[in-house]
């Protein structure tokens, strides 16, 4: 049995998804600690508070569980985080020495989460595992004009040289922290991302309409955060052109027009498309309400100038839902183009609205492809994560997994 201290500092396992800082990443978190603590590990996940109102321990189950510490002001900006984590080690430290906990390991999560690990690890004697979802000079080339703060890519820096293992998404997030950050390659793991089968799988796509109230047309789906490096503009764009014999909706679900300047960009550029009446802006739905989504949706896109991983398109899969998407980062690695869905090579609107009009003007070829993406999908659940973490959390404990 394992004791595993997991670091996410900005990101709450246990926050409302699809807003600013929550995504991917949250449901990695919460869903490696639900599995760790099944099999008889225990778990406890440091996060910061992001509301008064959060309680400071939330049970995951009988082994994993959510704790809540003060890290600045509940609604600081994450460029600014950076400044709390002082505060966040000291209410951390008083919290596990209060309650007299010790650990086998602590594996971090995002580069805020890393400089904490560093001393997390050097003060209890324990390997320190870090993975960073996205990386600062990866972003900043993916898209022209994308500016990350030095003190991110210093930070992204020191907790690669520190860390015992860093894990990535895929052989793509390797190469990318080998050449641009100069980590030796014995030290990164690829371990995949995965997806929950039992609750994303297909359902009948007619009974998910008319739980969604949606009418008889072609319905486009985007699900995730809403931010500039996601591409949305492009899928905007891609969706003006597309044929209207189609008779194309467009469902984005995630953002909040109260504290996304992102989403009110978008909302006039679809106005300025004039195609207001062929979008519909969502906001955030619940995580236990995203498979009717992905099901009654003819096509997922994910116009993304980058992505780690992209679990949003493989959630898709699971559900049967074929997937258009960038050709960046990890979901090279999900999508198989043309059986799964299609990789687009180039970030502006055509190629996106050709592949579009392809797949929504043949229903045999969705059908084909459907099948084949829950195929894949099947292959990726989240026991198989978990099961290749314990393997790199032995290797670096030597804690025999025999008595886990």
């Amino acid at each position: 049995m394992y004791r595993i201290a997991i670091i996410s500092l900005h990101g709450c396992p246990v926050a409302r998804l699809g807003e600013k800082d929550t995504g991917g990443m949250n449901v990695y978190v919460l869903q490696t600690a639900k599995e760790l603590g099944q099999l008889g590990h225990k778990v406890d996940v440091y996060t910061r508070y992001h509301d008064p109102a959060d309680p400071q321990v939330v049970k995951l189950n009988d082994n994993a569980r959510v704790i809540h510490l003060q890290a600045g002001p509940y609604d600081e900006h994450k460029e600014q985080l950076h400044l709390h984590i002082p505060q966040f080690l000291s209410n951390l430290y008083r919290f596990q020495e209060g309650e007299g906990l010790s650990y086998d390991l602590v594996h971090s999560h995002y580069w805020l989460s890393g400089m904490a690990g560093i001393p997390l690890s050097q003060r209890w004697h324990i390997p320190h595992v870090t993975q960073f979802h996205t990386l600062a000079e990866i972003k900043r080339r993916a898209r022209v004009g994308q500016v990350e703060p030095s003190v991110r890519i210093e930070g992204e820096k020191s907790v690669m040289s520190a860390a015992n293992a860093i894990i990535a998404s895929s052989r793509f997030e390797t190469e990318d922290i080998v050449h641009l950050y100069g980590v030796s390659p014995h030290k990164v793991h690829v371990i995949p991302p995965g997806v929950d089968l039992a609750l994303f799988q297909p359902m009948n796509r007619t009974a998910a309409r008319e739980r969604l109230n949606l009418n008889g047309n072609k319905i486009v789906l985007y699900v995730g955060r809403v931010e500039p490096i996601k591409g949305l503009g492009i899928l905007l764009e891609a969706i003006s052109l597309v044929d209207p014999c189609e008779h194309v909706q467009l469902l984005v679900v995630g953002g909040n027009a109260e504290k996304d300047a992102e989403l009110v960009q978008l909302q006039l550029l679809s106005e300025k498309l004039l195609i207001q009446g062929k979008v519909d802006f969502l906001g955030t739905v619940n995580h236990d309400e995203l498979p009717v989504y992905y099901n009654a949706a003819d096509v997922f896109v994910m116009p993304s100038y980058y992505e780690s991983f992209g679990l949003a398109a493989l959630e898709a899969m699971a559900c049967g839902t074929p997937v258009i998407a960038s050709r960046v980062g990890g979901l090279q690695t999900i999508v198989k183009d043309g059986e799964t869905g299609y990789l687009i090579s180039w970030q502006c609107p055509e190629p996106f609205t050709q592949r579009l009009e392809m797949l929504l003007s043949n229903q045999a070829v969705r059908q084909s492809m459907a099948v084949a993406a829950r195929t894949k999908a099947q292959e990726m659940g989240w026991s198989r994560v978990v099961e290749r973490l314990l393997e790199l959390y032995h290797s670096l404990t030597k804690i025999p997994l025999a008595t886990s």
